[in-house]
């Protein structure tokens, strides 16, 4: 293996760069910004905001989450469980005829359906955020910018990552500022 790989890998190259971070005070301003980047070739970016502000997913690139789909598929396995345990107890394991009732009916199940359903939900969309976002993430090489702090106060946070193919740290930064950021830095992660 390389040298330098190995000190990589062992976080013993030195500090490596996460990205470039600029700052902008209205959330328009961010929104257009994150177009004017993108448009520039850069396909690795991020904002940092006090509150959701309307567009900067499209802006930016970011995709649709998967999380509807990972709770609506997760929500029907429940359906399907509970359709098959209610059927199974009722029908095969132990069939009791109870006032003429059937051994199995679909609107018997309705009430353990829908609660196992909700169940299975929920535990999908808890889990699945926790595993979409990467969490618990004790620490996150953004909060190495000298105003990360405002980013839950009053002002809108624009980062180019270094993962970025056409990311180079001072080039990026000229075209933070190109687009007005007001300040910006390197950040080392």
């Amino acid at each position: 293996m390389d040298l330098e790989l190995i000190k990589d890998k062992l976080g013993l190259g030195g500090p490596k760069v996460y990205g470039v971070m600029g700052e902008f005070s209205d959330p328009h301003d961010l929104v257009d910004a994150g177009r004017k980047i993108r448009e520039m070739g850069y396909t690795k970016l991020d904002a940092m905001t006090p509150f959701p502000v309307h567009g900067i997913d499209d802006a930016l690139g970011i995709p649709y989450s998967k999380l509807g789909w990972i709770v609506i598929t997760i929500g029907l396995c429940g359906t399907a469980t509970a359709l098959l345990l209610i059927w199974w107890v009722g029908a095969i394991n132990y069939p009791l005829v109870i006032g003429g009732k059937p051994l199995f009916d679909f609107t018997f199940s309705i009430p353990v359906t829908f609660e196992l359903t909700v169940l299975f939900s929920s535990f999908a969309a808890f889990i699945g955020l926790w595993a979409l976002n990467g969490l618990p993430r004790l620490y996150h090489p953004s909060l190495n910018y000298r105003n990360a702090h405002r980013a839950t106060d009053d002002r809108f946070l624009l980062v180019i990552e270094a993962d970025d193919p056409k990311f180079e740290p001072q080039k990026s930064a000229e075209h933070l500022k190109s687009v007005g950021a007001a300040d910006v830095e390197v950040v080392e992660g």
